[in-house]
């Protein structure tokens, strides 16, 4: 799927995350977390999991996570990806 334009999913609100994503040139993803020390590869693993299963290969995504579940994570970035994606007819 090809980004189109940039879209935004979730809240900075306790126990979830704001992920955002945009058109880029390679995959870059950044993250900011409470648990970053913690769960930081994890967080990292769930969202590129979700941008290969849903056949993103070129975008910028920010997440910030307020202490989300990862299945609150994934749900984020599809509706990110969904969101922001093309449409082929």
């Amino acid at each position: 799927m090809k980004i189109g334009r940039s879209a935004a999913a979730g809240s900075l609100e306790s126990s979830d995350a704001m992920v955002t994503i945009s058109p880029g040139e390679g995959m870059t993803v950044e993250i900011e977390s409470v648990v970053m020390k913690q769960f930081g590869p994890a967080i990292e693993a769930a969202v590129r999991q979700e941008l290969a299963r849903q056949g993103v290969e070129d975008a910028l995504v920010r997440v910030q996570d307020k202490g989300a579940l990862e299945c609150t994570i994934r749900a984020r970035v599809e509706t990110a990806i969904l969101r922001a994606g093309e449409v082929k007819a």
